[in-house]
């Protein structure tokens, strides 16, 4: 960043510009956009469809391909803070937009981190990956949440592995080209390994139920993903640690893939409060004291929650280029800041858009109120991982107090 006087200024954590040229390409071309996903936001989100035709001019404008090397014909944007950014100014027209963005968006950063650091079979992998999503037309889905029984993957006997087992909440799964399915081996002898499995949409055994009717980011498609046995060669596979076992180091990854979800809900804070100043304006006149106090308390609140998201997005980035420290303690220095600002911004956000709705009065609370939508998105901030509210609680706590975690 530089100052109008052109003398060079320190990175700021309030996410108030990028911090990276490719992070501001990716916003200029963005800003285009938004007009047009605010507009389709209403007409997806009550239906429960997917806007295919904003993620089509995304595409077209090389947003879906921004976190791919350039080498792989993507935009190079490496900054956490600059991808968690972009998601935030998109979750101020459309949440769901927004929440679908970050899934295309990580996995081009998290493949970028396999080809330099994972195994000579994860880094042919994820070479493979970055071309699809770089040159081609592929939309990554990331199937993660088991529904009943563990998704497991067994021995086909002939080298390769069956995968079984159905994931909800997948995002974008109706009109995704591939999926990433966390699960686990199940083989015939040795312990049970973590995996990530690569599959295309089309094939055998895997189905996508026309089954999404969520209460809240309903333009996000987060369909069921079932697998009936889903042929996955061995080469289609990112194994990792024994199952079970704690992987301090493995939560370097789990920060850099996640932590910009949390710009979602920041974005939806923003844009309800100033939907909710806005209104405040129109009726003209000196408000009343509470009014004026609740507007002051929603600015102290989303200036709390950029400045903790702002600051652990800077830590994020510092760290995750310290790849020659020691991983286990580089995985814990990163992850904790990330949950800080995870408990930050799920609590306030939540706060500011319901605050907004008492701002607002009882026309937020009919369907069609543009508080009502932001109302029901910001709740899935608590239920997305790592970690939800009880495991963020066992783990920082532990950490405190020097408990085996």
């Amino acid at each position: 960043m530089i100052s109008e006087v052109g003398v060079p200024l320190p990175h700021l954590a309030d996410l108030g510009a990028p911090v990276t040229p490719e992070g501001r390409q990716l916003l200029e071309v963005l800003d285009r956009h938004l007009p047009s996903i605010a507009e389709a936001a209403d007409a997806h989100d009550r239906p429960g469809t997917f806007p295919t035709e904003v993620f089509h001019a995304l595409r077209a404008d090389g947003v879906l391909s921004a976190t791919v090397p350039r080498e792989f014909g993507g935009g190079g944007v490496s900054s956490v803070h600059d991808l968690t950014l972009a998601v935030m100014r998109v979750a101020e027209a459309d949440a769901a937009t927004a929440l679908c963005l970050h899934m295309q968006l990580c996995r081009g950063i998290t493949m970028s981190y396999e080809l330099r650091h994972a195994a000579p079979a994860g880094q042919a992998l994820a070479e493979r990956i970055l071309s699809l999503m770089g040159t081609g037309d592929a939309l990554i889905g990331g199937a993660l949440k088991d529904a009943g029984q563990v998704t497991d993957l067994r021995p086909d006997g002939d080298g390769g592995w069956l995968l079984s087992g159905r994931k909800i909440l997948v995002s974008m799964a109706p009109v995704a080209t591939h999926f990433v399915v966390a699960t686990r081996t199940r083989p015939d002898s040795g312990p049970a390994r973590g995996a990530s499995a690569f599959l295309e949409a089309g094939s055998k055994g895997l189905s996508v139920p026309d089954n999404w009717d969520g209460m809240g980011m309903r333009a996000s498609a987060s369909s069921e993903v079932v697998f009936d046995d889903c042929p996955v060669p061995e080469e289609d596979l990112f194994l990792r640690g024994p199952v079970g076992e704690v992987n301090h180091a493995a939560m370097a990854g789990q920060t850099v893939s996640s932590i910009g979800l949390l710009g979602v809900y920041a974005g939806i804070a923003q844009s309800a409060r100033d939907i909710a100043v806005a209104g405040v304006r129109r009726r003209g006149g000196i408000p009343a004291g509470a009014v004026r106090t609740l507007v002051a308390e929603l600015d102290v609140k989303l200036y709390s929650l950029r400045t903790a998201l702002g600051a652990a997005l800077l830590h994020t980035d510092h760290h995750a280029a310290r790849t020659a420290d020691d991983p286990a303690e580089r995985g814990l220095r990163m992850i904790a800041p990330f949950q800080y600002a995870k408990l930050v911004v799920n609590r306030n956000a939540a706060a500011v858009v319901e605050d907004c709705m008492t701002l607002a009065g009882g026309a937020s609370f009919t369907a069609g109120h543009p508080l009502a939508r932001r109302y029901r998105d910001v709740r899935a901030g608590w239920f997305m991982q790592p970690f939800t509210y009880a495991d963020a609680i066992d783990h920082l706590s532990a950490r405190a107090l020097d408990l085996e975690s």
